[in-house]
């Protein structure tokens, strides 16, 4: 896949994963970049940053937002052949924490799942009548192992590998090719939601900028499945002796809780 003279849409495009590949992707010699976010704030620092780049206000979590987004991208840069959909939330949750209403327990299904699989189904149509376009949806090494404190953000990564895999299936026939970047732990702003523990020595993470410069080479060279660094091996353990990696993840975060 060319990544030169590509128009490209990314979600969640201030921060983290999303605003590394707004870097690479401009290296790459992508014609136009265009980011969505849901904070104004970041969006015009991004901005400042990257001058040549197009920025949106918009959730991925909010259906009205995408079919907005659609109407406003389409118009302005009807030469748009490849999203990205990155947008994502993590939390520590505790499932014994009965006092979240049902609003709450779902966030990450709206942001992460749901707001993947709205903005293929909004975008599809437009992306078809491409000579050569694509979908990259970032789903997680967590979707092959769970992560103990993110259940439902584990459950989302896992929903958003299977979706992936039939998207791509179902869009053989088309010009639409569709790519999964398979991210491990990796030093994103995710990772600060979880103060109680130190992640680092639980699971070392992987530098953003180099687990992005592998997600592209993926891209250039057409693999479908991109796993960087330690995504290989938990995809792995997640065939072989999924129970036993994940009752050893526990073991390994009950124990840096207590220090």
């Amino acid at each position: 896949m060319k990544l030169q003279n590509s128009t490209i849409l990314i979600t969640g495009g201030t921060s983290g994963i999303g605003l590394e590949m707004v870097k690479q992707f401009i290296q790459q010699g992508a014609t136009k970049v265009i980011i969505t976010g849901r904070d104004a704030a970041k969006l015009e620092r991004t901005k400042k940053q990257y001058p040549a780049i197009h920025t949106v206000q918009s959730n991925v979590s909010e259906p009205g937002d995408i079919e907005e987004l659609y109407r406003q991208v389409t118009a302005m840069f009807p030469e748009l052949n490849i999203i990205v959909n990155n947008a994502g939330i993590m939390r520590d949750l505790n499932l014994l924490d009965t006092s979240m209403d049902l609003h709450n327990i779902t966030m990450e299904i709206d942001t992460n799942l749901s707001g993947t699989i709205r903005m293929v189904h909004q975008f599809l149509p437009h992306l078809l009548t491409k000579k050569t376009a694509a979908i990259v949806n970032i789903s997680s090494g967590l979707a092959f192992i769970p992560f103990p404190l993110s259940p439902v953000y584990s459950a989302t990564k896992a929903g958003i590998h299977a979706y992936t895999r039939i998207l791509r299936l179902q869009l053989k026939n088309t010009g639409v090719k569709v790519f999964e970047v398979v991210p491990p732990s990796t030093e994103t702003p995710l990772l600060n939601g979880f103060p109680d523990v130190d992640l680092e020595k639980s699971a070392p993470s992987m530098k953003v900028d180099k687990m992005v410069e592998q997600a592209i080479k993926g891209i250039l060279k057409d693999r479908t499945e991109i796993l960087p660094g330690m995504s290989k091996a938990l995809k792995l353990m997640g065939r072989i002796a999924p129970n036993f990696f994940l009752n050893f993840m526990d073991r390994t975060i009950e124990k840096a809780k207590r220090k």
